[in-house]
């Protein structure tokens, strides 16, 4: 079976919900087309991710300055219990096609950077938290909590979710790092792992190398191409220390045997399209297969909740 997918390193409109969700929706509209099955967007497209932000905090005090850039974040986040979530089931649907979009999510006065998993046919049907936001991102995302809001525990938030072209699942950025996250990912028997990330470096790329050999599935990474010059006056001054090329991208797709199939994408917006044929699955797990006949369960155990 094949299934054609795109991979978009596009800007949001930085700290403004309403312009971010029609540039997704134009976004969708231009890509959902011939045959296009899965749309994926960059870590927090909605509202963007805070590079270069202190948010007024250092050990033992913060700033008004501070708590006001949290509180214009905060109220620019999505709310799943609000018509943010009837918008983008509606961008999902009137194009049919699926979409996996990095968003920051507002829960009451919280903030989760969080994955949203978009059905064309039966809308929302999923979405991932970080289990563990990097370094000073650790200032404004929670950690996604072990149990969720009516009942939904751990396993929820890491769910891999089936799809009438496969099986999808993925980490937000570094999470991709934990070994034992990853694998949960594998025992569900991913075939499109997602990546959405804000990390640039060269070196992501060997990351998302190794995780396409590891799982023997296919690996989508998503960044987005951002200047200084795409932020406000307002917050171009707040991030004055950051270069004017902010982060450059490297959105990349690889095979299930680590080969780049596309990408990865340098120095500009842009997408990343391409059919793959998830028959190479099987084939790659001649001679590996982490959950199968290379997991030794006589000797390591797996348990999650």
């Amino acid at each position: 079976m094949k299934v054609k997918v795109a991979v978009l390193q596009y800007p949001p409109v930085f700290f403004d919900k309403e312009a971010t969700l029609a540039r997704t929706e134009q976004l969708v509209s231009e890509y959902a087309t011939g045959g296009t099955q899965l749309i994926l967007f960059p870590e927090s497209f909605i509202p963007g991710y805070p590079r270069g932000f202190g948010f007024g905090a250092v050990i033992g005090s913060r700033s008004a300055e501070g708590r006001q850039l949290y509180a214009d974040y905060l109220a620019n986040s999505i709310d799943l219990e609000s018509e943010d979530r009837s918008r983008l089931e509606a961008i999902a649907r009137k194009n049919e096609v699926y979409i996996v979009i990095g968003v920051t999510e507002r829960i009451g006065g919280s903030l989760y950077c969080s994955m949203l998993y978009l059905s064309p046919d039966n809308g929302l049907e999923a979405v991932h938290r970080k289990i563990k936001p990097t370094g000073s991102e650790r200032l404004i995302w929670g950690e996604a909590p072990v149990y969720g809001k009516k009942g939904a525990g751990a396993g929820a938030n890491m769910a891999a979710v089936q799809t009438g072209f496969g099986k999808i699942g993925g980490l937000i950025c570094w999470e991709n790092y934990m070994p034992l996250a990853r694998m949960a990912l594998y025992e569900q028997g991913v075939q499109l792992y997602l990546a959405p990330t804000a990390d640039s470096r060269e070196v992501w790329t060997s990351t998302l190398r190794h995780i396409a050999l590891e799982g023997r599935c296919f690996v989508l990474g998503c960044n987005q191409y951002f200047t200084k010059s795409m932020y406000s006056p307002e917050h171009q001054a707040l991030a004055r220390d950051e270069p004017e090329e902010m982060c450059p991208g490297g959105s990349i797709i690889v095979s299930p045997l680590g080969e780049v199939i596309a990408g990865p994408l340098v120095g500009k917006a842009g997408a990343l399209v391409a059919e793959l044929d998830l028959d190479d699955i099987p084939r790659a797990r001649l001679d590996f297969d982490v959950v199968g006949h290379y997991a030794r369960p006589d000797l390591f155990r797996f348990q999650w909740r």
